[in-house]
């Protein structure tokens, strides 16, 4: 492939908000046919739809997000659990103090 065609699909994954190899390879490997037919001029040229952005086109018909963010604050009473120093074993392990041996 051609540096142009290459700079064409990767302008075209940056716009669609798609930056992996496999759409880059597609969009040159489309910008690359573009070019040939046009050159070859098989006839009428053939027009090929615009990348879109699936992302921006479902942002844009949402209506805004009013929700509150969410909390944590729940989490923290788990933190305030003691725990036992490292060298005495959990309750709930064998030799705990919870343990029927």
């Amino acid at each position: 492939m051609t540096h142009e065609h290459i700079v064409a699909g990767i302008a075209a994954a940056l716009q669609a908000g798609a930056m992996t190899p496999d759409v880059v390879a597609v969009e040159a490997r489309r910008a690359a046919q573009v070019d040939t037919a046009s050159a070859v001029d098989l006839g009428p040229k053939r027009s090929y739809p615009q990348v879109t952005s699936l992302t921006e086109r479902r942002l844009a018909a949402l209506p805004p997000d009013t929700r509150p963010l969410p909390s944590v604050a729940a989490y923290d009473q788990l933190l305030r659990r003691q725990r036992p120093p490292p060298d005495e074993p959990p309750e709930d392990l064998p030799g705990g103090k919870n343990c029927r041996e």
